[in-house]
């Protein structure tokens, strides 16, 4: 092994300061959102930490402390004249809005279950069994459906389905469309908000999932026209749907194959089975950049673990990319497989029989 050149070894440990940073200031976005510091600056007005502790009804020396913090990381702006703090317009976006098209509260509860489950995921390596998604923290089933309904707002609707043969005119008269691995949801109900005139049905395998989403549904006045059901994605009821979709779910299956095997039988003539899947390239060299990095962390701790604590395990990853996931629709007896539109985080594709 050669010398260490300390420049580069510089550079790296340089790099490691602004993860720890990250890393801690994670943890205090997730302190902020669950305490609701954000969302109480959300509308802009310079404060003091007092006055920001006393509107939430906090002990102000904390919040001092937190609002450094936050001004640090640039998540939060700190006025030198006034000694105040404040959130910008698109900082409250990120942090406060929780409808908005950029909210990234969510995503550090994703993270908070990396670290509360690390022990799990350690034995998992060890023994090879894998981790289910059911044997997680539930800041993991909180924090997927406030991270990706993000993404669902600003996309499925006026982007994906459109971008899907013909599928935007037959929900708009009228489709049965079947959402399977629906998690909390979020997916379902913006489909049915959107589609007065189709029926909808959600299916996970996890119950408490399946309750969450059935309150949810009632929330938004939308459950008349959604049925939740516990089912896997290899045993939902068959019942000629015109769309069935499965968001940022099928790499966590263990058997993807047998999953869309499934879904053929359950389409209606001409049915469309909707794919969405994290963004990737096909070779590991192109997804070397900071989205690879995120899903590649994510896929280590949460989606290959579940995958392969199911029957057959093929452990796709939330990187599989667009050749293994055509693979799989081959593998399935479709003919017919198409990228219909794409964001710098997901893929979206149209297979058919």
């Amino acid at each position: 092994m050669r010398e260490p050149d300390m420049q580069k070894l510089d550079n790296l440990v340089g790099r490691l300061v602004g993860d720890l940073g990250a890393a801690v200031s994670g943890v205090l976005v997730t302190l902020g959102d669950h305490l609701g510091l954000f969302k109480a600056m959300a509308d802009g007005t310079p404060m003091t930490s007092a006055e920001l502790a006393d509107k939430i009804g906090v002990k102000e020396r904390y919040v001092r402390e937190w609002l450094s913090a936050q001004a640090a990381a640039d998540y939060v702006t700190y006025d030198d004249e006034t000694e105040r703090f404040y959130l910008t317009p698109e900082q409250a976006m990120v942090f406060a809005e929780e409808n908005s098209p950029a909210f990234f509260a969510g995503a550090f509860d994703v993270v908070q279950s990396m670290w509360i489950d690390e022990p799990k995921v350690a034995n998992a390596f060890k023994t090879g069994t894998g981790l289910g998604w059911h044997e997680h923290s539930a800041c993991l089933f909180r924090g997927t459906e406030r991270f990706f309904r993000t993404g669902y707002n600003s996309h499925l609707v006026t982007e994906w389905i459109p971008a899907l043969n013909g599928m935007h005119e037959k929900l708009q008269a009228g489709a049965a469309v079947a959402d399977v691995g629906c998690g909390h949801g979020a997916s379902t109900i913006l489909m049915a908000q959107a589609y007065p005139n189709s029926t909808f049905f959600g299916f996970d395998y996890h119950l408490p999932s399946i309750e969450r989403a059935k309150a949810a549904a009632k929330e938004a006045g939308v459950d008349t026209r959604i049925t939740f059901e516990q089912a896997t994605a290899k045993d939902f009821p068959a019942a000629g749907y015109d769309l069935v979709a499965m968001f940022d779910c099928l790499h966590d299956m263990g058997d993807p194959v047998g999953a869309g095997k499934h879904v053929k039988e359950s389409l209606a003539d001409d049915g469309t089975w909707m794919i969405v899947e994290p963004f990737a390239h096909d070779c590991l060299k192109d997804n070397l950049n900071p989205v690879g990095r995120v899903y590649y962390g994510a896929s280590t701790m949460i989606c290959t673990p579940a995958s392969l604590s199911q029957e057959v395990g093929l452990g796709l990853g939330a990187q599989a990319g667009e050749l293994k996931l055509r693979k799989v629709a081959m593998d399935a007896g479709y003919s017919h497989f198409r990228k219909a539109t794409e964001t710098p985080f997901n893929m979206i594709f149209e297979v058919k029989v």
